[in-house]
């Protein structure tokens, strides 16, 4: 514990000289929030600051072997790492794909080669990855995917689409399922190929969502060479590496359900546009929701902690990341309703185009109980894997 203290001690103190204040405030854009690669422009000195010294130090992926570039801290580390950053509001300095699902995978799958080469990368932002997974037929049943990757000698040739991938038209590479067996069962000939989005052949077109806003696009290849070396793992054992990839992404979707660095607590929020009368918030029916959600998060923030730490201690996550991919975006949809609620008539205000209002979020969660695994799925994967109910 000596130790731990010294290092939060240093972490600290770090943290306040080379933290922008800037980079303490909420989020008011997706421009706002630095996501790299090679076409990303930044929006101002601060951001580009904030993002390069972290990745110097390894801490846009800190648990992440040095090796690679990453911070190499313990998880007792990088728990304290966050716990800092949280209390300065200190936003993430880095979204990544590349961090959440693909890096992981990379660390247990790839050849040491690929290690060297993407790794690195994906720590200092160099590349902006999307996940080609769905495919227009291909969504709840994953493995039903149908886009081809054919043995060319030297390469595959790849032909197909992916929907929903997530901004698609503005990455640099892209992590994708593909089969390469259509004559075995459909788990098995699926393979995991990354392939450079600036290849001949490849093509975005962005789906207009409620929201206002284009993140999610369709992905054509056509005729797109990818050359072997970019195949992750054993030629059609791709389907291990997608489940270990979504369980990552089901951790991060879930992350969804917490308070984000900077932002307010309902109950701040509605203090602040309600008012309060002996301490207590005026609104007595919305005091009781508010109060509800709170214990609801407190709850789902200690058992992220508890899964974390069977997870240090070798038990995995596994089906635990639907567990909290469900309860993680569903309290994200109930927190923005309840925020819907304070603001009243106000909430609808709709602003710029690229402007994260509130109504605009809110529109947006809509999507968190589809995305990464519906939360159907998610119950069926509860009730048999954590419940252990019949089928």
């Amino acid at each position: 514990m000596a130790n731990a203290e010294e290092f939060r001690q240093q972490i600290r103190e770090w943290l306040q000289e080379n933290c922008p204040e800037s980079m303490r405030l909420p989020i008011y854009s997706d421009k706002d929030q630095c996501w790299g690669g090679r076409n990303w422009v930044f929006e101002n000195e601060d951001q580009k600051l904030w993002m390069e010294r972290m990745a110097e130090r390894g801490w846009t992926a800190p648990e992440w072997p040095a090796e690679y570039g990453g911070g190499g801290l313990s998880k007792v580390e990088a728990k304290i790492l966050r716990e800092e950053m949280a209390r300065i509001k200190a936003r993430r300095p880095l979204e990544s794909f590349g961090i959440d699902m693909l890096g992981p995978a990379l660390l247990k799958f790839a050849s040491e080669e690929q290690k060297q080469r993407f790794i690195p990368e994906i720590v200092h932002g160099k590349i902006r990855w999307c996940q080609g997974y769905s495919e227009p037929n291909a969504g709840s049943d994953l493995a039903s995917l149908q886009m081809r990757a054919e043995d060319k000698g030297d390469h595959y040739l790849v032909n197909g689409s992916k929907t929903w991938t997530s901004y698609a038209n503005k990455s640099d590479w892209i992590f994708c399922l593909v089969r390469t067996d259509f004559d075995v069962p459909k788990h098995q000939g699926i393979s995991f190929l990354l392939i450079d989005m600036a290849h001949p052949g490849v093509s975005t077109h962005p789906i207009q969502l409620i929201s206002g806003n284009s993140p999610f696009c369709e992905t054509y290849f056509d005729d797109v060479e990818v050359p072997k070396a970019h195949l992750i793992g054993e030629l059609n054992k791709g389907w291990e590496i997608a489940k270990y990839l979504l369980t990552h992404e089901r951790e991060m979707i879930g992350g969804f359900g917490l308070l984000r660095a900077g932002g307010a607590s309902l109950g701040q929020t509605a203090l602040e546009a309600i008012g309060e009368r002996e301490g207590r918030l005026t609104d007595d029916g919305l005091r009781a929701d508010i109060t509800a959600f709170e214990v609801d998060e407190m709850g789902f923030a200690l058992t992220i902690e508890r899964v974390i730490d069977e997870a240090k201690a070798g038990q995995g996550t596994g089906a635990a990341s639907s567990m909290l991919k469900y309860y993680g975006t569903e309290l994200n949809k109930i927190r923005y309703e309840l925020q819907m609620s304070v603001g009243g008539s106000d909430a609808l205000a709709w602003g710029e185009q690229d402007e994260l209002t509130l109504v605009k979020q809110w529109l947006r969660t809509k999507g968190n109980s589809i995305e990464g695994g519906t939360s159907e799925i998610q119950l069926n994967i509860i009730a048999k894997r954590i419940l252990g109910l019949p089928s």
